[in-house]
């Protein structure tokens, strides 16, 4: 039953241009059964006989992912790194290609700890926290903050926020979750990211010139390039996707300028753009100036993702010695 399900499935979503429908359909089978993906193959393996009512949820599932409602939405979870965070309407679905922008992020910071003990990272443009969240997780010793403006996105990063805090703090108590180590019982846990409601452009003025790295994954579309995928240009919120101006740089502009503001001389500025825009991204960085006109970023450098696409623009901010190069 549960073999003639999934090819069931896989025809549907394949007939509806899903691009991955085999992994598609197993996602959705799992996710009505309660169990994991490999799991589900040990079933099938078995010829275990799918509930009718998981039966059900799942030909339910499969309908609305062939009218390419994302997959996201209907198991609720987007994976990102070694996380799993929550996702559904009114957020940006993190995408596999910003993991590396986040690795970029996290070896900075990872560098910075070992050379000083600690690191002050700050997400802009958060959505569901995840470029956060992944270095708060992966480098102990960071004191991250993340920024999100509209609301529902601020919305699931707190939720995501609060989640992998009481998961880290039962970690730490022993696996006792949602209290931490010497609190009183009931006490919420310690937040692992400060996370503000804001204007990235404009939010956190009280550690202006104290960041040491800043990493952001802002809206970047230009407005008359609609994304071909359903999945995106119905599903993900617009206010994620455009960056404004005839260029989809306009919203990174005040996003560089914020950077500049935040960081430390020597630290890293990190900013993921389309493949497109890797020489306008490099070119915007340059062009970023402090009050008395002088360049604020040493030589920007364009890095690719795992895909071996250009996907991100990188920077280090000047200090007095006026020189530095992204790797340095």
């Amino acid at each position: 039953m549960s073999t003639q399900l999934l090819k069931w499935a896989y025809e549907e979503l394949a007939d509806a241009g899903v691009a991955s429908p085999q992994a598609d359909a197993e996602v959705l089978l799992a996710h009505a059964l309660g169990v994991d993906r490999g799991e589900l193959r040990r079933l099938v393996v078995l010829g275990r006989e799918v509930p009718d009512d998981a039966a059900g949820v799942f030909t339910g599932l499969v309908s609305r992912r062939a009218t390419r409602e994302p997959l996201q939405h209907l198991t609720g979870v987007a994976a990102f790194r070694h996380l799993e965070l929550a996702v559904g309407p009114g957020v940006f679905v993190p995408r596999p290609e910003t993991e590396e922008v986040a690795q970029v992020a996290i070896d900075e910071a990872a560098k910075v700890v070992g050379e000083r003990g600690s690191a002050v990272v700050v997400d802009l443009c958060t959505g569901t926290g995840a470029i956060a969240l992944a270095v708060a997780t992966e480098v102990p010793g960071t004191r991250v903050h993340a920024v999100e403006l509209d609301k529902d996105a601020h919305a699931w990063a707190e939720r995501n926020v609060d989640a992998l805090s009481a998961a880290v703090a039962g970690a730490r108590a022993g696996g006792k979750a949602g209290t931490e180590v010497g609190s009183a019982p009931g006490t919420p846990p310690e937040r692992i990211v400060r996370l503000v409601k804001g204007d990235a452009r404009t939010a956190l003025y009280g550690i202006d010139g104290l960041a040491d790295v800043v990493v952001s994954n802002p809206p970047y579309v230009p407005s008359d390039a609609v994304p071909v995928d359903p999945e995106v240009a119905e599903h993900d919120p617009a206010v994620a996707l455009y960056g404004l101006g005839p260029d989809g740089l306009e919203v990174p502009r005040g996003i560089t300028d914020a950077a500049a503001r935040l960081l430390r001389p020597g630290g890293l500025y990190v900013m993921e753009h389309a493949e497109v825009q890797a020489e306008a991204a490099r070119d915007m960085v340059a062009a970023a100036r402090d009050a008395d006109g002088r360049p604020v970023f040493g030589e920007p450098e364009t890095r690719k993702d795992l895909t071996g696409r250009h996907r991100m623009v990188v920077a280090r901010r000047l200090g007095p010695e006026r020189s530095a190069g992204p790797g340095r």
